[in-house]
């Protein structure tokens, strides 16, 4: 329910209170029958409950909101802390890549589209963004692979990520 209806039913219910107190008054002076008194005031007393519902589940909305900012915040904390706590590492990973991409002889643009192949982008993209055309970008893919000595795209990634990405202890144990 949007907080505009909410304050037009909480408005509602607010005039039937007060609409109901003046005529349970009046019906008082006018010395009317006691059914009619309870009924009235049965109304009445619901209105008001009406009125002590929608402000408590308000309430409750505003604490959920704010614990839910506070959640949230939390995790933007964390996940920037792990950022940083990781910027380390992948400085000192790209600088490895860097060390070993210069240890192969590649030039400035076969070490661009080495990375480019290690982020696992096709030949097409890496043309795109280097802004050559496909058949060049092939070619500087062959050179990378003809002097590193490896086979392919996917011995190329695993040259770098075959120590990153070792089995947890209990995975090598089943074997």
């Amino acid at each position: 329910m949007s907080r505009k209806e909410r304050i037009f039913i909480l408005t509602i219910l607010s005039l039937v209170a007060i609409m109901v107190g003046f005529d349970l008054i009046t019906d008082a002076k006018d010395g009317v029958v006691t059914w009619h008194v309870l009924v009235e005031g049965s109304t009445g007393i619901a209105a008001l409950y009406g009125i002590y519902y929608f402000i408590q589940d308000s309430i409750q909305l505003k604490h959920k909101l704010s614990d839910s900012l506070n959640a949230n915040i939390q995790l933007k904390k964390e996940a920037n802390e792990w950022k940083t706590e990781a910027q380390k590492y992948i400085s000192g990973l790209s600088q490895s890549i860097d060390l070993q991409l210069t240890k192969w002889n590649l030039s400035t643009a076969e070490k661009e589209v080495a990375l480019l192949l290690l982020k696992g982008l096709s030949l097409k993209e890496i043309a795109d963004i280097r802004q050559t055309t496909e058949k060049t970008a092939r070619v500087q893919s062959i050179a990378v692979y003809s002097k590193s000595g490896l086979s392919g795209r996917s011995e190329l990634a695993a040259f770098f990520l075959e120590d990153l990405l070792q089995p947890q202890k209990i995975l090598v144990s089943q074997k």
